[in-house]
């Protein structure tokens, strides 16, 4: 009998792996037909070091994610993207054909020779898009700074948001009901744009809100477990 050789799926968080958190939304959407291979931008490193190291400049593109001690980060897109780059690499010499990356924000001119990046920056808009049509949109996103940031990335596509704040990774419920509660009489649908955000984050902004919410992780699992 032949060898049955399973699918592997690659999985880069820009934060520390494994994403314990977000792997199992991935993983209920593969339904068994690929192995998640899972690494991260920050794997090895200390929360000190990556705050000496790391951390944004004056007008630096501001990203946020989560280590493997629960605990968050912010850091800078300029500085993490070389790193970000050579993971990419280092799945692709593993003979991985597919990687996902984790996270929602724009990194310009990452590179692959023969492996498809999936990109949720590239396919997150027009999809919302789609969704959202004529309606008033809302959008949930980890931090105040990217408030202004992530205006850009809707705006080619006709969308003009109206942002909260509350950060996937501070387990706090209070941050989620202000959240909703500035969004509630303004939009009719709501997206949560980072990939942190689980399920549980979803289901407490539409409980507040009686509004349809967009989980972020939940459409880059779907689609992306349809080309495996």
């Amino acid at each position: 009998m032949g060898v049955v050789i399973m699918e592997r799926l690659g999985m880069i968080t820009i934060g520390q792996a494994p994403r314990n958190d977000v792997a199992p939304i991935i993983e209920k959407y593969l339904e068994g037909r690929a192995e998640l291979v899972q690494v991260g931008v920050l794997d090895g490193m200390t929360k000190e070091f990556i705050e000496k190291n790391l951390y944004p400049d004056n007008d630096d593109y501001v990203l946020t994610s989560r280590l493997v001690s629960n605990e968050s980060v912010i850091m800078s897109r300029e500085k993490i993207k070389p790193i970000l780059q050579e993971k990419i690499n280092d799945l692709e010499s593993l003979g991985i054909k597919q990687i996902l990356l984790l996270c929602t924000g724009v990194f310009p001119g990452l590179t692959t020779h023969s492996s498809y990046l999936i990109e949720p920056d590239h396919i997150i808009p027009p999809t919302v898009k789609a969704l959202v049509a004529n309606r008033r949109f809302g959008v949930i996103v980890p931090l105040t700074e990217q408030r202004d940031l992530l205006e850009p990335k809707y705006s080619p596509f006709g969308l003009a948001p109206v942002f909260a704040v509350a950060s996937p990774y501070m387990n706090d419920s209070a941050s989620y009901e202000k959240a909703a509660n500035e969004l509630k009489n303004k939009v009719d649908i709501i997206l949560l744009d980072c990939m942190g955000y689980t399920e549980q984050a979803r289901e407490m902004v539409s409980r507040a809100t009686g509004l349809p919410v967009i989980l972020s992780n939940s459409i880059m699992a779907k689609l992306t477990s349809e080309m495996i």
